[in-house]
């Protein structure tokens, strides 16, 4: 719980860090934002090349740790600072094809992030593997505050003190040319502060490279990083394609920046999501060996889709409150709300995935899992490809709904054969079809008055609640109690 802590609170702030710049910047600018952090992501993973896992699996089962802890940071210190050699020379070509030529600083800025945040993995996993959980998480919650904070000192609080005092210290300080461009230079800072913290720790004099376990280290690692581009893909190719197909004469980073919006209102569906991971994993390897652990997992699962529908129709019904989370309707980032059902039902089928996926980390054939995250990957990058020039970011938002429940099947059918659970389709389904009916009555009848409007939505939320009521209550009676 402690390691995932701060993941989740870290998702929670930048949450938050949203409204700030929805209601600052136009969607031009969050469109650059959200193009350079799914670049970000994408080198997240190269710049590790799967070396984190592989520090652990030759870490704890060698007699020389130290030495494998060495290797791991040469290697990764190494390829890192070529990355920033790379990034900076060539910077100035990368925001011209980028579509954004003259923030070339902040593709620098993003580029030495990267390569910190890649040095700093191998002792992130250091504590990780020495179980020291408190100090993992006192160095990430570092990392997050300082984010946070500068974002608040740069983006609000430097340019309404200087709108009143424009002589006061805090003009040294602040350039409003930079824009968007304080949001990377938090990360950037952050980053640095984290190294430092690492510093005592490193023991740089005593580390030690052995070229021979660096090749058995990368022989190991590469599935990783096949599955983790495969991964980034499905989840950030969209925010990569989006500017480089968007065709009919519009803005391909105003285009952008509305769809990364309007798809932060699917935030509440990701972190319910990864909450439930952090919680149901070590519940999962834990209880597979009792004699009633599938139907354990059948009643998590029919409970995971409850909640995830809750969450769905609760974002939609009451979209009209959760939709100024990102900007005046003045803005032009309310005119994507569109994607915002395919995107939450589309994380809701991923988390299902994940939920159902369980029987190929019981059977050990993780290798199902790469599959599966390439097979996610490749229908994602199709539907982007062949879609964007056509329908616009509705096509990436169509494809992440599309890859999340096709995945999602061919786990389940494969599951069905390897580690078979008799999940509670009818009953599953039965709750679907009702929260998309009341969703399609919801879409179709509008009132003239906002209170009549979200009296009316109420209404219909009440009723699907209700309705879970009358097919859970026997369960709930014996739960709620014990609550």
């Amino acid at each position: 719980m402690i390691y995932g802590v701060p993941s989740i609170v870290g998702r929670f702030l930048n949450l938050l860090l949203t409204p700030i710049y929805t209601w600052t910047f136009p969607p031009g600018e969050f469109g650059i934002l959200g193009n350079l952090l799914a670049y970000v992501a994408f080198f997240q993973v190269l710049l590790t090349y799967g070396m984190e896992t592989s520090y652990f699996r030759f870490a704890s089962k060698s007699e020389r740790p130290n030495e494998v802890f060495g290797t791991s940071l040469v290697s990764l210190t190494a390829t890192a600072i070529i990355f920033v050699l790379g990034i900076t020379i060539f910077s100035g070509k990368i925001s011209s094809w980028a579509g954004y030529p003259e923030q070339h600083l902040y593709i620098v800025w993003m580029g030495i992030t990267v390569a910190l945040d890649a040095i700093t993995a191998i002792p992130f996993a250091k504590l990780r593997l020495q179980e020291r959980p408190i100090k993992f998480a006192a160095f990430k919650m570092v990392n997050i505050g300082v984010n946070i904070l500068l974002n608040l000192f740069w983006i609000l609080l430097c340019p309404r003190v200087l709108a009143h005092h424009p002589d006061s210290v805090l003009h040294y300080f602040y350039d409003p040319k930079i824009g968007i461009g304080y949001a990377f230079l938090s990360y950037l800072i952050a980053s640095v502060v984290t190294l430092f913290l690492f510093i005592p720790d490193l023991g740089i004099r005593k580390i030690v490279f052995k070229k021979e376990l660096l090749k058995a280290m990368l022989s190991y690692g590469w599935p990783i990083l096949v599955v983790g581009i495969a991964g980034m893909v499905t989840l950030n190719i969209d925010k990569i394609l989006i500017p480089q197909l968007i065709s009919n004469g519009k803005d391909p980073m105003y285009e952008l920046g509305v769809y990364s919006a309007n798809g932060k209102l699917a935030i509440l569906m990701t972190l319910f999501i990864q909450a439930f991971r952090f919680s149901f994993e070590p519940f999962l390897f834990s209880h597979y060996k009792n004699e009633s652990s599938k139907k354990v997992y059948s009643v998590i699962m029919n409970y995971f889709v409850i909640f995830g529908l809750l969450i769905f129709i609760g974002v939609l019904f009451y979209i009209d409150i959760f939709k100024y989370f990102i900007g005046s309707k003045e803005s032009g980032y309310h005119e994507g709300m569109r994607i915002v059902p395919w995107m939450l039902m589309g994380n809701l089928f991923l988390g299902i995935f994940y939920t159902q996926s369980l029987w190929y980390k019981l059977t050990d054939q993780t290798r199902y899992g790469a599959i599966f995250s390439v097979v996610g990957g490749v229908i994602t990058l199709v539907i982007n490809i062949l879609f964007i020039p056509r329908l616009g970011y509705m096509a990436s938002a169509i494809g992440f709904f599309a890859s999340s429940l096709i995945i999602t099947l061919i786990s389940y059918y494969y599951g069905q054969k390897y580690f078979p659970v008799h999940y509670d389709l009818k009953k599953i389904g039965s709750y679907f079809i009702f929260a998309i009916t009341l969703y399609i009555i919801e879409i179709n009848f509008s009132f003239s008055s906002v209170i009549l409007n979200l009296g009316f939505r109420t209404l219909l939320f009440s009723t699907f609640i209700y309705f879970i009521w009358y097919k859970e209550k026997g369960d709930l009676r014996r739960l709620l109690p014990k609550v």
